[in-house]
């Protein structure tokens, strides 16, 4: 089971993601910590991790930029949070304003992201690459980290293949561009380029979401936050992740 889902784009079918209604509901209702096991799971993903001052992350599909956050304040890192969303970066930017922290908040697609080869020590991709087109995402994820660099990704993964009609439904209502299964992901990994492929099960690990409301929430956008928990129960099981991490 997941929480909720950040995006990007359009999915490999060429259908503007941004534009779905349960996409819609994410933005205006600005969840933070969307991803399977929230912060509560980043936090402990960074335990293990060697990090320090000068230690360059980028945060891809930052949303209203919890994660980023995190990261500036516990480990006073050099961090960038890039989302696509126009009302996720303006809600990222007031987070860091409001907590004075020098983290870089930017408006652009992980598909073309105008920074530097070479530039990130650390990329961490919470439940945004299910939406995108992968190979894409995974090649510009590879110029921008350092040699050495690695990627953590906490994503969507199947244990087998769908019966038809219930991956139509859940390809139709998030927006994913795809249901990919663990050697669908190691499969990608290694074409991008990477090696030193982990792969942990998902944690029994929760946090309660934030909420950063917009003014104006249209009615039937709770209607899709009770479609997704439905889906969540009905689909228990199969709405799984993983947490992956691969070097340069």
């Amino acid at each position: 089971m997941f929480n909720f889902i950040l995006y990007k784009n359009t999915n490999k079918e060429g259908i503007p993601i941004q534009n779905s209604k349960y996409l819609e509901f994410l933005s205006k209702f600005g969840v933070g910590g969307a991803h399977p096991g929230g912060i509560n799971l980043t936090k402990e993903i960074f335990k293990a991790e060697s990090i320090g001052k000068n230690t360059r992350i980028l945060d891809v599909g930052c949303g209203t930029g919890q994660t980023a956050a995190y990261l500036g304040v516990e480990y006073e890192a050099k961090v960038t949070g890039i989302d696509i969303n126009p009302e996720m970066v303006a809600k990222a930017k007031r987070r860091m304003k409001k907590n004075r922290l020098p983290v870089k908040i930017m408006q652009c697609s992980i598909e073309q992201v105008p920074l530097r080869d070479d530039t990130f020590d650390f990329i961490i991709s919470e439940s945004v690459l299910s939406f995108v087109n992968k190979p894409n995402a995974l090649k510009e994820i590879f110029r921008l980290l350092k040699n050495g660099g690695r990627l953590i990704a906490i994503e969507f993964t199947i244990h087998q293949p769908l019966d038809e009609n219930i991956e139509k439904e859940i390809l139709q209502f998030y927006g994913f561009d795809s249901c990919s299964m663990k050697k669908d992901w190691v499969a990608l990994f290694k074409q991008a380029g990477f090696n030193n492929i982990r792969i942990q099960k998902n944690k029994s690990i929760f946090s309660i979401p934030e909420l950063h409301y917009s003014k104006d929430i249209a009615p039937e956008l709770y209607e899709i936050m009770d479609k997704h928990f439905a889906m969540n129960l009905q689909y228990e099981g199969i709405l799984d992740y993983r947490i992956y991490s691969c070097t340069k």
